[in-house]
Parts: structure tokens; C-alpha cells; sequence
């Protein structure tokens, strides 16, 4: 353990947050009109560096593709800025003249941003953005492995802040970061929240830390394809999101469900499309590679193609492979295919009926992912409002691909890269989670209604007889 760095580290926290909780305290005065152009030049300078921002966050992490990692800057800045416009957050918020409520919009202040490595510069953009629109400042405790690129990036969204009018300290980073120093930025008591993205274990940690906190699970989402759906398309947006920069976004597919019946039609399909289906043996040697003796998610295979990854196992794969399929019959804990790979992996089972997939997706998120995503193609409205009702997860998405659904590219959710699990999840919120998270409502309450009154004591009877006896005998007492 380097104590000498431990304790820079813990030091650089205390004079950041001290600069961020006066620039908190200054912002917190900004018209929301000024807030607003503040936040559009931030999105401005993250539009004109999306590529070189990816290409860095590729070449740092070796994580995904970088031409996908420009999409998701390109997401995190212009579709999360359009989603806000127009969007009131500071000063009065409603004004209900009827019922004499009046909202009021209030910064929670200071913000600590944990970043990882998965997601390291759209996950920046898309928090600064958010926490700015809601008139806070932030200080992002990047991952260890990411720290160059999830520091260029704050540096440029900084100084598009300071030039359109922010005050100095609005946005910050870290630049030692260690365990204790994020550990000592959880539990500041200048911190007002934490927006917590990253591994369970500091996920876990922020909600330890007695700061409120925003956390997000691991998504172990199962995609189940129902016998009515369009089953080239299913399979066709099933690809492009576990390849969309090669798995890495939560809420991408874990786990294919069919039912018996379309079994052999959806598997012709995939093995059409560049999906490679393991032998019993393959599946085994990659399944060893998949997980960690502490059965924690591999690194070495995140974020990788079904080449490398191939590699990584031993194994000798078609070309053409793009996604490796492993047939399972059976979820638990020690089962990697049941578990979140963030990677470009899949499993696959096989149900008789709807209702027997139903359960196993059931099973699939009680294993890992609870409360977080999963995907149903089928056009049948019965069967879907069916999961609707059963499924314990924040979003279930329909006919669309999961990664890019999830976060709401493709669907009307609320574009944003941190997804709330809700209480199964253990998380603070279910929402996709924006800049309305990042506030407190101050409301104000009219009397329009005369206090009630309190009714009369009851008295018994025998209290009546006793008071009586009590006045006669101090009568008698008076006049002897």
C-alpha cells in the first residue's frame, strides 16, 4: 500500500470538494436561462471531440470499438441535451394556483461521479451534463484504468464551462485515484450525493458511504423471443446490440429464451447472421475463461469480439463468428453463462411454452441482474403484458435491441447511461436517471383549510359522581 499516495489522494479530495462546494453555492444563484447556455456549450465541446474522446477511451481500456464509442458521445451529448430542453429544474417548477402549491426547484449541491472503465468519456459527458442542468457541481473518482481519458474529457467539458460562464470548480477530477480517495469523497460531508456507476463492490460501497446515493447493479438481462415474433428481426437487433461496441452496456443481452416450437427456426437464423454455436466441450473451456476464481466477471474478456475472445479461450472459431452461443439448461451462480458477460457472448435456452420462459427469465434475473433490463420480441400484447406484470425488472423492452433500447436511443425512455434497478435491485431509483434525480423539490403550502377541531373529552359517568362527592365534601369542610 503507497500511504504516501493514499493520503495525496485523500487531501486532493477535501481541497476539491471545498472549490466545488463555493462554486455549488454561486451556481446555485444562476437564472435557468444561464444555466442553460452553460449546458449547451458543454454538449457543443463534447460533440466536437466525440472521436477523439473514443479513440482514447479504445486505446486506454481496449474495451469495445471506437467508431461505437463516437455514437455513444455523440448519445451522452446531443440526444441527453435535446431530451432536456425546454426542461425547468431551479426556481419555481410549478405554480399550482388552484390547490396553492408552489414547486421549487433546489440544487442537492455537491455531486461525486464515479466513472468505469466500460463507458468511461459517454459516462462523463452524460453526468456533467446532468448534474450541470440541475444547477450542481460534480466531481468525477475515475476508474484506475481509465483515468487518462475520463480526465481529458472533464478537462474539455471545464473549459466550455468556464468559457460560457460557469464558476471556477463547477466541474472537477481527480487525478490520483485510489480506494481511500474515493472512499474519503463518498463520506465528505460536503458531498450531497453519489452517482455510482461501476462494479457491485462499489456500487455496494456508495450506498455504505451515509451520503445519499444513485447506484446501478449488474444487468444480467435474457432476451426471450416469443413464437410470434419476427424472428429474423429479433435476431437481426439481438446482433447488432451484443456487438455494439462488443457488450459492454449493461443492459445488453445475457441470455437468448425461445420457446420449443421456433427453436431450430431462430437458430438457423442466428447461425445465418454470424452467431457461432459452441460444442458441449468449447462451451466448457470458454466457461473457465468467463469467470474469476472469486467468481467475478473476467476482465480480460470485456469488451472483446468473438475473435479475441475466441483466442483468449483456446479456441479456433469461423472468421465469420461475430457472437459465441453457448446452449445451457440449467442458472446458478458458479453457471457463467447465467450470469452478465459483458462481452460478446451469449446463452441459450429452450422453453416448451411461454410460461415456462417466463420462469426461466424469472430464474435468469433472480441468478444476477434484479430489477435492472430485460427484452421480449413477440406481437402478441397478451404475452407481453403477461412480463410486464411478472417481471422484476425497471424496463422490459419490446422489439428493439436491449442495449441501445435500455438506455433510450431507440426507445422513448429517458436518454441516459445510468439505469436505475429499483428496490429489487437495490437501488435508490427505477428511472433512466436525469438532471430531475439531481434535485430536491422546496414546496410551498397555502392554509386553504380551517384547522379541524378536536372533539370534546369523553368524561365517564364515575368521574361525574367523583367530582361531585369531591365538591360536597369541600363545601362541608368550609363551613365548619
Amino acid at each position: 500500500m503507497d500511504f504516501d499516495k493514499d493520503l495525496q489522494s485523500i487531501q486532493e479530495v477535501r481541497d476539491k470538494v471545498k472549490q466545488a462546494k463555493q462554486a455549488a453555492a454561486r451556481f446555485s444563484e444562476y437564472a435557468q436561462e444561464t444555466i442553460d447556455q452553460i449546458v449547451a456549450a458543454l454538449c457543443a465541446a463534447a460533440l466536437d471531440n466525440a472521436e477523439q474522446l473514443a479513440k482514447l477511451a479504445k486505446e486506454e481500456t481496449g474495451y469495445g470499438k471506437w467508431e461505437d464509442k463516437v455514437v455513444k458521445n455523440t448519445f451522452a451529448a446531443r440526444t441527453v441535451y435535446e431530451s432536456m430542453q425546454g426542461l425547468k429544474t431551479v426556481g419555481i417548477l410549478h405554480d399550482d394556483r388552484e390547490k396553492k402549491i408552489v414547486e421549487v426547484g433546489v440544487p442537492v449541491g455537491v455531486i461525486a461521479a464515479l466513472i468505469p472503465s466500460t463507458n468511461p468519456t459517454s459516462t462523463v459527458i452524460f453526468k456533467a451534463l446532468i448534474a450541470l442542468k440541475a444547477g450542481n457541481a460534480i466531481i468525477f473518482s475515475p476508474h484506475p484504468t481509465a483515468v487518462r481519458c475520463i480526465r481529458e474529457t472533464v478537462r474539455i467539458l471545464q473549459e466550455a464551462a468556464t468559457r460560457s460562464g460557469a464558476p471556477e470548480g463547477i466541474l472537477n477530477c481527480l487525478t490520483l485515484p485510489t480506494l481511500e480517495g474515493t472512499n474519503a469523497l463518498m463520506k465528505h460531508k460536503d458531498v450531497s450525493l453519489i452517482l455510482a456507476t461501476g462494479g457491485e463492490a462499489m456500487v455496494r460501497a456508495a450506498y455504505s458511504s451515509g451520503t445519499p446515493a444513485i447506484g446501478v447493479g449488474p444487468g444480467n438481462g435474457p432476451a426471450f423471443i416469443e413464437r410470434s415474433a419476427d424472428i429474423p428481426q429479433a435476431v437481426q437487433q439481438i446482433l447488432e446490440s451484443k456487438t455494439f461496441d462488443n457488450g459492454v452496456i449493461c443492459a445488453s443481452e445475457q441470455s437468448i429464451v425461445v420457446e420449443e416450437i421456433i427453436r431450430d427456426a431462430v437458430i438457423a437464423e442466428m447461425k445465418q447472421r454470424g452467431f457461432y454455436f459452441l460444442s458441449q466441450a468449447e462451451s466448457e473451456t470458454l466457461g473457465r475463461l468467463l469467470l474469476r476464481p472469486n467468481k467475478t466477471m473476467n476482465p480480460a474478456i470485456v469488451g472483446r469480439n468473438a475473435q479475441e475472445v475466441a483466442v483468449l479461450a483456446g479456441l479456433s472459431v469461423p472468421a465469420d463468428a461475430k457472437v459465441l452461443v453457448s446452449f445451457q439448461d440449467t442458472v446458478s451462480y458458479d453457471n457463467p453463462y447465467s450470469r452478465e458477460k459483458l462481452t460478446t457472448v451469449l446463452a441459450f435456452y429452450t422453453e416448451p411454452t411461454w410460461e415456462r420462459a417466463c420462469l426461466r427469465c424469472l430464474e435468469l434475473l433472480h441468478n444476477e441482474g434484479k430489477g435492472h433490463t430485460m427484452t421480449i420480441h413477440s406481437k402478441n400484447e397478451a404475452v407481453i403484458r403477461e412480463f410486464a406484470l411478472k417481471k422484476n425488472v425497471s424496463r422490459l423492452l419490446v422489439n428493439t435491441p436491449a442495449a441501445l433500447g435500455g438506455i433510450g436511443a431507440t426507445t422513448n425512455l429517458v436518454p441516459a447511461l445510468t439505469l436505475g434497478c429499483g428496490a429489487a435491485g437495490r437501488s435508490s431509483t427505477s428511472d433512466n436517471v436525469g438532471p430531475l434525480n439531481l434535485i430536491n423539490i422546496r414546496r410551498v403550502a397555502y392554509g386553504v383549510r380551517p384547522t379541524p377541531a378536536s372533539p370534546a373529552p369523553a368524561v365517564s359517568p364515575k368521574a361525574d359522581v367523583l367530582d361531585i362527592e369531591a365538591l360536597v365534601r369541600s363545601i362541608i369542610s368550609q363551613t365548619k
